[in-house]
């Protein structure tokens, strides 16, 4: 599983940072720092849970076979 980020379109919300601030970092002003990230095992939910409070929706669950 991946996840990809339009980091771009990001407005400092940080929601996906308050639910994993190990996956989601922040940059020093507070916007999403990482354009995605492979998903170690063990942190999918904490990913799609990231992802899907995102009042944006720029945060993509990219989901592998």
């Amino acid at each position: 599983m991946k996840i990809r980020i339009e980091k771009a379109q990001c407005v400092g919300n940080a929601r996906c940072h308050a639910i994993a601030d190990h996956l989601y970092p922040l940059d020093d002003e507070g916007y999403i720092a990482t354009e995605g990230f492979d998903v170690a095992s063990g942190d999918e939910d904490l990913a799609r849970k990231g992802a899907k409070a995102c009042p944006e929706r720029i945060i993509f669950v990219i989901e592998e076979d």
